[in-house]
């Protein structure tokens, strides 16, 4: 059974940093490519930042572009979500997924897997 779990959501001060942890089983992970999606109330959900199966790849949503960082860690199957520079405009549902077929997407359609999703709450 295919498990996601992210980790490290919280409440932070704008300008401030998080990291998100999502921790995966079941699957061989380090064939898989990752990414984070974000969903906050009344809108659809968003495509935030990809990494492929190695880690030597990775695309970003313009609106993270230069603050957020995707990275991973095949040895621990975890991929993480540095965030940086945090907005009020960040606060949201943060979501891991899991894509097997292909090298990197940005598009939810492609994603096998899911996780639970984790809080990021940006307010002073």
């Amino acid at each position: 059974q295919v498990q996601l779990v992210e980790s490290g959501g919280g409440l932070v001060q704008p300008g401030g940093s998080l990291r998100l942890s999502c921790a995966a089983s079941g699957l061989t992970f380090s064939i898989y490519f990752m990414g984070w999606f974000r969903q906050a109330p009344g809108k659809e959900r968003e495509f935030v930042a990809a990494i492929n199966w190695s880690g030597g790849s990775t695309v970003y949503a313009d609106s993270v572009k230069g603050r957020f960082t995707i990275s991973r860690d095949n040895a621990k199957n975890t991929v993480y979500l540095q965030m940086n520079m945090l907005k009020p405009e960040d606060t949201a549902v943060y979501y891991c997924a899991a894509g097997r077929v292909g090298i990197i997407s940005q598009s939810p359609n492609e994603y096998d897997y899911w996780g639970q999703g984790a809080q990021v709450t940006v307010s002073s």
